[in-house]
């Protein structure tokens, strides 16, 4: 079974097949058509969840998954929350405006959010899932993998950032793979035995 994932970000498919193998299920995700570029003008990841998901669904027809996610800040009142992509214009300068603003701040819990949204080929929602990955905000930088904030959020109950995690650690206990196991678990139980 092929389900577009409505993103145009190589890295992000293929970490989520990395988990679908890891599970064993006949699932394959592939890339929606190259200009795919939707404008993301929701309120909440959910919001831009969805509409991700709407857009390849009117050009593909097919099976659709989309997420949003980000970096939700306690301290901050969630920010930079779904800006996270947006908060300035490289990730070095994204993680440095965040230690800025968090200069001083002594309550530092935040949490990395996913929301996914599936659309089938009737075009109707038919699943859609949160997942939370918990932690705080540290004042420098450390760990060299991973992408984004990943290197200045430790991992509750954990003296490790998300940076400092191998890829093969970060697919289990990721908020893209909390997520993405409920939609999974879901495709298994409801789709796939069709």
């Amino acid at each position: 079974m092929k389900i577009v994932l409505a993103s145009s970000n190589k890295h992000k498919v293929q970490e989520i097949n990395d988990i679908v193998k890891s599970k064993g299920l006949q699932v394959e995700f592939i890339l929606p058509p190259e200009d795919f570029d939707p404008v993301e003008d929701g309120k909440t990841f959910e919001e831009n969840s969805y509409i991700k998901a709407k857009a390849a669904w009117d050009v593909t027809k097919s099976w659709v998954l989309a997420d949003d996610s980000g970096l939700c800040i306690d301290a901050l009142d969630g920010k930079p929350g779904i800006f996270s992509a947006r908060y300035a214009e490289t990730p070095e300068l994204r993680i440095k405006r965040v230690l800025r603003e968090m200069n001083g701040i002594k309550d530092r819990k935040a949490n990395f959010t996913c929301a996914m949204t599936l659309i089938n080929p009737d075009g109707n929602v038919e699943y859609k899932y949160q997942g939370v990955c918990r932690g705080s905000i540290i004042e420098e930088t450390r760990g060299t993998n991973g992408f984004g904030y990943d290197p200045v959020f430790l991992l509750e109950n954990s003296t490790r950032t998300m940076a400092e995690l191998s890829e093969e650690e970060k697919n289990t206990i990721s908020h893209r793979s909390i997520a993405l196991n409920h939609v999974l678990e879901y495709l298994k139980d409801n789709v796939l035995y069709l």
